[in-house]
């Protein structure tokens, strides 16, 4: 016989209130609704557990002895309900973070932040395919994943947004572009920018390698890459020109190669993401310190 939990909570209510208008405004309920739980408890135990008339509520011998048995077992499963939401509010266990090219300086501190804290959850850190951003995410293989925006997955969540930085672009040292102090995304007219290939979706790689100008000349699209040595390659070849953001540029700089500062389009930012409906406590705290 299955035990109904709003039943006994309604029987353990009244016992106390001895009043079916008291029991029904703690439980939020109607008067009727509490009539109805109440005898549908009786019928499943075979008595009266209340004796009812107008004036009064009282218990029945049978309701006394039923409570003297409840209590004590519905406050014990309270106790099993409660542990297991501080287990579950606990982080511990491991959390794999993935994330796309190197790991910056604010993914490294939010590391060491959150280990520090958080001794009992080991942080495991892997590298993520450049042209693929979601794909170990939707695989489980990591629990969340930093990424280059834009991100509009239905699938995922966005979480905190960081390191934002102006784009450069990287181009051949011989380019008609290297020399100059700084250029506009106008400039970009006619020039071929190397793309990335793979899974990732098409408005993620227009991103990172638009077609247009902001007034819509056109941009030649240029080989397409898994990683950003084999475009760092392509570019001291003066096979084509990619867009990298300021840290990016600083942290992989490479004879033959210059990164010019650029303006016209919007900046580069990382995010935190994770799959929908699954945030956990891990989840969570290693957010709170990308935020901080």
């Amino acid at each position: 016989m299955a035990i109904e939990v709003r039943e006994l909570e309604c029987f353990l209510v009244l016992s106390e209130e001895l009043h079916f208008g008291r029991t029904a405004e703690r439980l939020y309920l109607s008067q009727s609704r509490v009539s109805q739980l109440l005898q549908s408890l009786e019928r499943r135990i075979g008595g009266p557990l209340f004796e009812r008339t107008s004036r009064r509520v009282a218990l029945t011998p049978l309701g006394k002895e039923l409570l003297t048995s409840l209590r004590p077992a519905y406050a014990a499963l309270e106790r099993v309900v409660e542990n297991a939401r501080e287990y579950a509010a606990c982080v511990k266990g491991k959390l794999r973070i993935g994330f796309q090219g190197a790991a910056n300086d604010e993914i490294l501190r939010a590391v060491s932040a959150f280990q520090s804290r958080n001794p009992n959850c080991l942080i495991d850190v892997c590298e993520l395919p450049l042209n693929d951003p979601f794909g170990a995410l939707r695989r489980g293989t990591v629990d969340a994943a930093v990424v280059l925006l834009p991100v509009a997955e239905d699938d995922l969540v966005v979480g905190p947004v960081f390191s934002r930085h102006p784009q450069t672009l990287a181009v051949c040292q011989r380019h008609r572009l290297a020399e100059r102090a700084s250029i506009d995304a106008e400039d970009l007219a006619g020039e071929t920018l190397i793309a990335f290939s793979g899974p990732a979706p098409g408005y993620w790689r227009q991103a990172q390698a638009p077609t247009q100008t902001p007034s819509g000349a056109l941009i030649h699209r240029g080989p397409d890459v898994n990683t950003l040595q084999e475009g760092l390659s392509l570019i001291a070849a003066n096979r084509g020109a990619m867009l990298v953001c300021q840290p990016t540029a600083a942290l992989n700089g490479r004879a033959g190669i210059v990164t010019v500062p650029l303006t016209g389009l919007p900046d580069s930012a990382l995010a935190l993401v994770w799959r929908r409906g699954e945030q956990t406590p891990s989840v969570r705290a290693f957010a709170e310190h990308l935020k901080a």
